[in-house]
């Protein structure tokens, strides 16, 4: 076996099972081995019922006390049980599960591993507890379990056995790292690391790997980043663009004034595109500071020089609200371009006649996705590359789009907000331009923190917003309940939603584990307003302007980074009308979490983001991780900034001592390469 070996061929995988597997990108060995736990369980010694922990899972050894009985809630079963030990009694409680009181019969001795949790007449019970035989719990008692990922058809237990064959079938191979730096630099060897990420013997086995395996992801980063830099500093520019009066009478046009960084910021692309040097510059700006105007004043300035210009942006539904924006601004002041749309869902003829136009130079401004570094996809004179929300983009998607046009220019946009230590590191390559004031029109969005005892006053304050005509964003860290986690799901919160609030409330959900086109398609509603209010997950977070909306409510919001939290709440505030954000924090904290306070206090997302570094500290092996970010899989550009910081250092040295040590592809990830 290796790593191309087919899921299909492994012991045990049948073809139903393997297609379970294919509709999570699962299809090799190699695909499995990097598809790592979200989360461990570890099996700790039973407790006492009178020492069960205020939060948390424990496990406790329990007599069943009497026979279990069932009944009716609505569409739910509910099947209760009374148990005991020699400190006290407790109340188990299971839902839609009515053949359990066939197991579990009165006077049967079993482990039941879940939360316990308090009546308001101090009675405990628990709601869905795992039971085990006491031999069963004994076979797992000390030891980690991975947490997967899943979906309804797909057990963990399916995962394990499947990657406990493929890890006993591929020999280890050498290390990329020699084994002199990997002591320097006190890293697992690699081979170690993928093991023990899946089926650590102790919490150091996970801190540990996870270390090596986010090592590697940064190393190959930044060394590529600075490979790319290195082979294009000070590009000559052979066909510079002319500077043109047509953007300053576009701006003397716009209903608003550029803002003094706005301004300041289009100087230096115009100064880049007119320039002796090719372009080769970032544009941060936090939500709403307007890095968009400034991204079409760029595209109009090389249409004046009767060029092509391209805006690659990673959803259909922003590129598509950019392209709406942009033939608004066309028809309003009747400007001379062409712009065409070209994502995924042009199909048949309108796709034809895109590519026909982009190749013939009939289409000066194109706006796309993904679709526009297609292979068969040709343009007459692309001298202009804009790639939005660009960590959402790979070094070798911004170079293949790049390389459509041969050595052009390059603008990259990120309302990713990074400290400045960091942005060193990640934007070695290029230029950086940050916008640091918002437009006159957008007022400060207002925020408040408020315990999850009080959401029914948050849900009453959305409601008044809605019956005004605004909308609402509710965002929950879980798609579904997960055993061991108490966090707010978006299953359970629409159900629990649709049921308080007025029928002609238009409630949707969205979650990642979606098919891309019926998420495109949410969205499209929610931003067409045929919705009002829209329960999600973070994959909001990037890719929806919806101005009406006007209200976002954050669950859970002590689970995610702060600076995640600054760019959800950019979800609202992009319209003239007041704005309002509500972060929710577990009302079994004792006090408001300090980052939340932080996010009462300033709407910078520069200063959150070095608050957030500071905060946090570097290494933070179980915290929540600001997932997406760059791409990284595990990696966390703030918690995880030693971390950076110590492959940058090896980079830099591998790049001046073994420039062929660099990986020539994603041997971070592709364990051929071990």
């Amino acid at each position: 076996m290796n790593a191309d070996t087919k899921l299909v061929e492994i012991k045990g995988i049948g073809k139903k099972t393997f297609e379970i597997f294919q509709k999570k990108g699962l299809e090799t060995a190699g695909d499995l081995l990097k598809y790592y736990p979200r989360n461990y369980e570890y099996y700790d010694d039973p407790v006492r019922t009178s020492e069960v922990p205020a939060a948390g899972i424990c496990a406790i050894t329990l007599t069943i006390v009497g026979n279990g009985s069932t009944v009716r809630a609505g569409a739910y079963t509910i099947t209760r049980f009374h148990a005991a030990d020699a400190a006290g009694r407790i109340e188990l409680r299971y839902f839609n599960s009515p053949f359990l009181v066939k197991t579990l019969r009165a006077g049967s001795v079993h482990v039941f591993r879940g939360q316990v949790k308090h009546y308001q007449n101090g009675k405990l019970y628990m709601e869905q507890p795992v039971s085990y035989t006491p031999a069963e719990y004994e076979q797992l008692r000390g030891r980690w379990r991975p947490v997967y990922p899943l979906t309804r058809d797909l057990s963990g237990k399916v995962i394990i056995r499947t990657l406990q064959e493929i890890i006993e079938s591929i020999p280890p191979q050498e290390d990329y790292i020699p084994e002199k730096d990997r002591q320097e630099l006190g890293l697992y060897p690699l081979w170690d690391a993928v093991v023990k990420i899946h089926f650590p013997a102790s919490r150091e086995d996970i801190r540990q790997s996870r270390r090596r395996l986010i090592f590697d992801e940064f190393f190959e980063y930044i060394a590529l980043s600075r490979q790319q830099k290195l082979s294009s500093l000070k590009i000559r520019n052979e066909r510079p663009l002319l500077k043109t009066a047509a953007t300053g009478r576009l701006i003397e046009q716009l209903p608003y004034d550029l803002t003094p960084s706005q301004k300041k910021v289009f100087q230096e692309i115009e100064d880049d595109l007119s320039g002796p040097y090719v372009m080769n510059r970032l544009l941060q700006g936090d939500v709403g500071s307007g890095k968009t105007i400034l991204a079409f004043l760029a595209m109009i300035m090389c249409a004046e020089n009767n060029r092509q210009a391209a805006l690659m942006a990673p959803t259909e539904v922003l590129a598509q609200q950019h392209m709406e924006k942009f033939t608004a601004m066309v028809r309003r002041y009747h400007l001379p371009y062409h712009p065409v749309l070209l994502t995924g869902s042009v199909k048949g003829k309108d796709r034809k006649q895109a590519y026909q136009e982009i190749a013939d130079g009939t289409a000066d401004i194109i706006i796309g996705t993904h679709a526009l570094i297609q292979e068969k996809l040709t343009y007459k004179d692309l001298s202009l590359v804009i790639t939005d929300e660009q960590h959402r983009f790979g070094v070798r998607q911004r170079e293949s789009l790049a390389g459509k046009g041969g050595c052009i220019p390059v603008l990259v946009m990120s309302a990713t907000p990074i400290p400045r230590t960091l942005s060193i590191i990640l934007y070695g390559d290029l230029s950086v331009s940050r916008l640091t004031d918002l437009p006159a029109n957008r007022l400060p969005i207002k925020k408040l923190v408020m315990s999850s005892a009080d959401r029914g006053k948050a849900v009453a304050f959305m409601l008044r917003e809605i019956a005004k005509g605004r909308q609402a964003y509710i965002i929950c860290p879980a798609v579904e309940e997960s055993e061991g986690m108490d966090l707010e799901n978006v299953t359970d919160y629409e159900k629990k939603l649709r049921s308080c609030v007025p029928e002609n409330i238009r409630i949707a959900k969205l979650h990642g584990r979606m098919r891309p086109a019926d998420k495109e398609r949410i969205m499209n509603e929610f931003a067409a307003h045929e919705t009002d209010i829209l329960i999600s997950t973070t994959v909001i977070e990037v890719g929806i302007d919806v101005p009406n909306a006007t209200v976002i409510i954050i669950e859970n919001a002590e689970r995610f980074g702060l600076s995640q939290l600054h760019q959800l709440r950019g979800r609202v505030g992009r319209g003239s009308g007041q704005s309002y954000c509500i972060f929710l924090y577990s009302a079994d904290l004792p006090q408001k979490p300090k980052r939340l306070e932080i996010l009462e206090q300033s709407n910078d997302g520069f200063y959150i983001a070095e608050q957030d570094l500071k905060l946090r500290g570097p290494g933070d092996v179980f915290g929540v991780r600001q997932s997406g970010e760059f791409g990284f899989v595990l990696g966390d550009v703030i918690g995880d900034a030693d971390i950076m910081m110590e492959a940058s250092r090896y980079a830099d040295k591998v790049l001046t001592e073994h420039p062929e040590r660099i990986p020539a592809g994603s041997k971070s990830v592709d364990f051929r390469s071990i």
